[in-house]
């Protein structure tokens, strides 16, 4: 393989390959793409070792087991960029270097897989574009075709770029109008590395990542007016067991579907376009009223989708605060909401006994609502918020209420509730976002991982659950070490970048939006501007083959027109072969031009001088310099030669 070829083969591979390194853990993808690069280094002259290539194999396979340890398709896309990286050192002759320009385009499609976003596609069209150059490298290097003087590399790109828009109304075609299946027509694996959401799980410590990721979490588009941003609920799973150190979601709840509310006030409609999480969980402003089919509204007022969140969805909900949540507590979850595991903590169970010995009971409800405020003036009053904790013990909470007395949410909400149900008032952590960020840019919300947020429920006669921020209680001046207040885009001093990320965000949307929301029903609604209301199946396939055709009809023709002959010369040379065709004395293929004009002169002497000379200048002109003049003087005289 010549070096040229070499080194395009060796550029479209990395071109295919970056976009499932971006996809990829950071620490695996930086990993793989320096050995990517180390090893087309190493085996620029000649092939790796098999040994050599052998050992690097298997700890490409290590890393992925200890990074991603199980199947999914998260982890077969890991395997296929290892593969990759370690294919050239085995590239050496031609037909390696086309083996690997054609084996490079699978990872750009891959990477599909994983992400749908729009620097994705940008990504894998430059891929193909620049496998296709590659390919076309090792065709002219095999038919020995030297590139011209002063020609560059955008000049040869032009046959490929010509290829691609042949291809091009098809493409869109079958985008547009093949018929979508309301459902895939088959499953794909889960991924084995979660991607960044909120869990059925809480365990003090765990949040960090999450907190620390300001990956867009939901986008929400309000109809009407918008709750003030700091009541912004975003309600996501209800933890209601603890085992003294984790808090999770009880399993048998899920299905159980929640009692009709009755709001408070008019609520807010909106639509909520949440990330894929590949979980069934929903998020929605505290607490749903209304929630469109394929969503489920459970016993504890989370939201969950019928369908995991594969792709973009959108969700439109009315939510709103309610007159009184579960006025009436069942026995068997009064004691849910009551349960402690038996050995851990102590003190704060003394704490929480003490406490309501001291308020007595009420049928009213009024000691319960005076403990929680005991509790919240405690903590205005003692503690303070930061992320910089220890790991957490066997008595986390004792560890956190007399000693520590500094956390997040995660410490807050979690101490409070087991504080709360010490003093026998049913309790659960209520795990979400909090807050939003208004993007001017077409006028939406945005709900960043960064804003994931726990706080508590407490149930109190008559008014049932209750929402109560412990977190929110913490005085200003004791608020040490916070990411809650950092703005999207707002990176120290680089102000300025706040219009980029809301422009960005915007565009993203759009994409979401024309791009990747466009599913089943969408397409029956395509032609609703010109006056069509629905379109189904049968008609969409019937215009997809009509487009089909005239676009496969229509590469035909340029494809065709594209064969002709380039040179003049030949062109009047062939015309001229074929008027005498007419006559029965045609050229024939393998008939050099003098042989040809013998054979005519023989039959047909008149015309049979005039041609030999004619065939003789063509030769002369063909295979000899002649100038330009005398060119054009010959290109006249074959139009005008007749039999």
């Amino acid at each position: 393989m010549q070096a040229r070829g070499h080194a395009l083969v060796l550029s479209a591979t990395a071109a295919c390959l970056l976009p499932l390194l971006l996809q990829l853990p950071p620490s695996l993808g930086f990993g793989f793409g320096i050995a990517a690069v180390l090893i087309a280094i190493a085996s620029w002259r000649r092939a790796m070792p098999f040994l050599l290539r052998l050992l690097i194999g298997i700890g490409m396979i290590v890393a992925i087991a200890v990074v991603a340890p199980g199947v999914g398709r998260d982890t077969a896309c890991m395997v296929l960029a290892a593969m990759l990286a370690l294919k050239p050192s085995e590239t050496v002759s031609l037909r390696d270097g086309r083996s690997l320009a054609g084996f490079a385009l699978f990872g750009p499609f891959a990477a599909f897989l994983l992400d749908q976003g729009p620097v994705s596609l940008v990504l894998a069209l430059t891929a193909v574009l620049a496998s296709l150059l590659a390919l076309q490298q090792l065709a002219n290097d095999e038919a020995d075709v030297r590139p011209r003087a002063g020609s560059h590399w955008w000049q040869a790109s032009t046959g490929v770029l010509r290829l691609l828009a042949l291809g091009l109304p098809l493409a869109l075609a079958a985008f547009w109008l093949f018929p979508r299946l309301p459902t895939p027509l088959w499953g794909l694996p889960n991924r084995v590395v979660a991607k960044p959401g909120l869990s059925d799980t809480m365990t003090p410590g765990g949040w960090l990542d999450l907190m620390n990721d300001d990956s867009p979490a939901a986008r929400v588009q309000f109809f009407g007016a918008a709750p003030p941003r700091d009541q912004m609920y975003w309600r996501g799973p209800v933890l209601w067991n603890f085992d003294g150190r984790t808090w999770s979601q009880p399993k048998q709840l899920l299905n159980i579907p929640a009692a009709p509310l009755q709001p408070a006030g008019a609520g807010w409609d909106y639509q909520i376009e949440p990330e894929p999480t590949e979980q069934r969980q929903l998020i929605a402003l505290d607490l749903p009223m209304q929630v469109p089919d394929g969503a489920f509204v459970s016993l504890d007022y989370s939201v969950r989708s019928s369908q995991p969140l594969n792709g973009v969805t959108r969700w439109r909900m009315r939510s709103a605060a309610p007159a009184a949540a579960e006025p009436e507590l069942p026995e068997a979850l009064r004691r849910l909401a009551l349960q402690l595991p038996a050995g851990f903590n102590p003190r704060t169970l003394a704490m929480g006994r003490q406490w309501r010995r001291e308020a007595g009971n009420d049928v009213q409800g009024n000691a319960d609502a005076a403990i929680a405020n005991r509790a919240l003036a405690m903590i205005r009053r003692e503690f303070g918020y930061t992320l910089n904790v220890p790991l957490a013990g066997r008595n986390e909470i004792d560890d956190f209420l007399f000693e520590r007395k500094q956390g997040y949410c995660e410490h807050f909400s979690s101490s409070f509730v087991v504080l709360m149900r010490a003093a026998g008032i049913p309790a659960r952590v209520v795990t979400g976002y909090a807050g939003g960020y208004r993007n001017p840019i077409g006028d939406y919300w945005l709900v960043l991982n960064s804003r994931a947020h726990a706080w508590a429920e407490v149930w109190l006669p008559r008014r049932g659950w209750v929402r109560v921020d412990p977190t929110a209680a913490v005085a200003p001046e004791r608020v040490f070490d916070t990411l809650a207040d950092r703005q999207p885009g707002r990176i120290g001093a680089f102000d300025g970048l706040v219009p980029v990320f809301n422009a960005s965000d915007w565009l993203r949307r759009g994409w979401n939006d024309f791009v990747l929301g466009y599913d089943a029903q969408r397409q029956q609604r395509l032609f609703n501007p010109f006056g069509v209301d629905r379109i189904g199946s049968r008609e969409l396939i019937l215009l997809f083959t009509t487009i089909a055709t005239l676009a496969l009809a229509w590469m035909a023709w340029l494809i065709a027109r594209g064969e002709r002959e380039k040179d003049p010369l030949l062109r009047a040379w062939h015309r001229l072969g074929r008027r005498y065709s007419r006559q029965g004395r045609g050229r024939e293929m393998h008939e050099p031009a003098q042989a040809w004009a013998e054979r005519v002169a023989a039959d047909v002497p008149r015309a049979g001088e005039h041609l030999r000379a004619l065939s003789r200048r063509f030769s002369d002109a063909r295979y000899a310099a002649v100038e330009p003049a005398a060119l054009r003087r010959l290109l006249r005289d074959l139009a005008a030669h007749r039999p």
